[in-house]
């Protein structure tokens, strides 16, 4: 099990278009602190590329949702993808 499998699951659990979570709010989904790096957009792509290493980015693509990330207020929302 990977580390980002539980905010994946959490998201697939969502009926909502859109789902906001503050980053406190997917450390107590995780069971552990988002590394210091999510303070950055970057952390936050949406990187479809099979070889991409940034495996949280996997957790909610695959659970159908795209992230929009406002580091400055540590807070994420996430939308559906079509």
């Amino acid at each position: 099990m990977g580390k980002y499998d539980p905010l994946e699951h959490h998201l697939r659990r969502q009926s909502t278009a859109t789902y906001e979570m503050s980053f406190r709010d997917i450390e107590r989904v995780l069971g552990a602190l988002l590394p210091k790096s999510c303070r950055r957009s970057e952390w936050w792509a949406n990187e479809q590329a099979a070889e991409t290493r940034h495996v949280q980015c996997k957790a909610w693509l695959r659970a159908g949702y795209r992230a929009v990330a406002t580091p400055a207020t540590e807070r994420v929302r996430f939308e559906r993808r079509r």
